[in-house]
């Protein structure tokens, strides 16, 4: 396993640590979690389950659709 170090402000840290600590897990494996998650090139599990279906509002309409617009060409 590759050891990296990094620096980060005073905020930044204390807000990866609570994030660890809520978690459950080191900052290091909290650390890993994200950037794991970052660059991952998948869906999150769950994702579609929580983004489609989730407005609350009124039914969305799609309004009627104009003619194409004929341009002069350049």
């Amino acid at each position: 396993m590759t050891q990296l170090v990094i620096e980060v402000s005073d905020p930044i840290a204390e807000q990866l640590r609570r994030g660890a600590e809520a978690q459950g897990f080191t900052v290091s494996q909290y650390l890993e979690k994200l950037l794991r998650r970052e660059l991952s090139e998948e869906w999150p599990p769950e994702f579609f389950e929580e983004v489609v279906g989730g407005w609350q509002g009124e039914p969305l309409e799609r309004p009627p659709q104009r003619a194409y617009e004929h341009r002069e060409r350049l």
